[in-house]
């Protein structure tokens, strides 16, 4: 019964799970690059600093639905090579566990700009006004 409830409005609810996503992703990418609400601020051209501009320019990409499969897709193999590289470190002890290595957040955005690579940019996106037909 909830399912037949909500149905309708899983496209609406996809479209505001992008924009949101992608603002926070941004976001996350500004607090490295500019060190806004934080205190560290990687070396310019460090690979930690490169990953803030990706996730600055996929995230507001997304947000905005603008080549958003691309966008989505550099998004989601940048966490997880985040996730890899940063958290989990190839390590099969207790590092081996998300919960553990602090790694929930790059695991999940990976995952889910993954999703959204597949689903493309649905409603209330750029690339969608722009693959409409004109009317006339």
């Amino acid at each position: 019964m909830l399912s037949r409830q909500l149905g309708p409005h899983a496209e609406n609810a996809f479209a505001i799970m992008r924009v949101v996503v992608g603002l926070l992703f941004a976001f996350h990418g500004m607090q490295k690059i500019f060190g806004v609400l934080s205190e560290f601020q990687p070396p310019m051209g460090s690979q930690l600093w490169i990953g803030g501009v990706i996730e600055i320019a996929t995230g507001l990409l997304v947000a905005f639905g603008l080549w958003t499969v691309w966008a989505a897709f550099l998004a989601s193999g940048t966490m997880a090579v985040a996730y890899t590289q940063f958290h989990w470190k190839l390590a099969f002890d207790e590092l081996f566990f998300p919960a553990v290595n602090q790694g929930e957040l790059a695991l999940v955005y990976a995952f889910v700009f993954l999703y959204i690579a597949c689903h493309g940019s649905g409603r209330f996106s750029i690339d969608g006004m722009r693959s409409r037909p004109e009317a006339g």
